[in-house]
């Protein structure tokens, strides 16, 4: 990796403007790398036939809402694949943003609670709107359950990339 360090070197010698924006190309390319975790996470843990005979047991506790949709894959299996595939692409990007994106030499102790409070609350807010776009991109919209997962899973990375920002 020097050639990061290199480029990390140069960003830096150009002015904080440049240092912050080349951060940003790296969250950017980081949270592109998550996102792709999330997915493949999703499609692997979704298709393991233990949890997919999952998808035809709903799932409503506290604000979580995962129906049951006739012909679709959703309910408890949503849940279970969706939140396990979030917190995986979570903990992939907060190593690899604190270590190659920002250079952080602070205290893991200090800083991992401060993290993960944050993420608990992201994520309980993306168990959340996730089954909303998911059920509206099948009800509303028409389209299949493996291209609604997809959107919806799209949409929460997408409000957490700009959220962890």
């Amino acid at each position: 990796m020097g050639k990061l360090k290199n480029l990390d070197s140069k960003a830096e010698q150009k002015g904080k403007g440049a240092e912050t924006f080349w951060q940003f190309i790296k969250f950017i390319f980081v949270s592109l790398g998550a996102c792709i975790v999330q997915v493949v996470t999703l499609a692997i843990l979704y298709n393991i036939p233990a949890i997919k005979a999952l998808s035809t047991t709903a799932f409503h506790w506290f604000v979580f809402n995962y129906p049951v949709i006739e012909g679709e894959r959703c309910g408890l299996a949503l849940f279970i694949a969706g939140n396990t595939a979030n917190i995986l692409a979570q903990i992939f990007s907060f190593f690899i943003n604190r270590e190659k994106t920002f250079n952080s030499g602070a205290n893991i102790a200090v800083t991992m609670p401060i993290y993960i409070v944050f993420t608990l609350a992201l994520i309980t807010f993306s168990a959340w709107l996730n089954p909303v776009v998911f059920t509206m991109c099948v009800n509303r919209f028409g389209l299949h359950s493996g291209l609604a997962l997809t959107i919806a899973t799209a949409v929460c990375s997408t409000l957490q990339f700009f959220l962890y920002w």
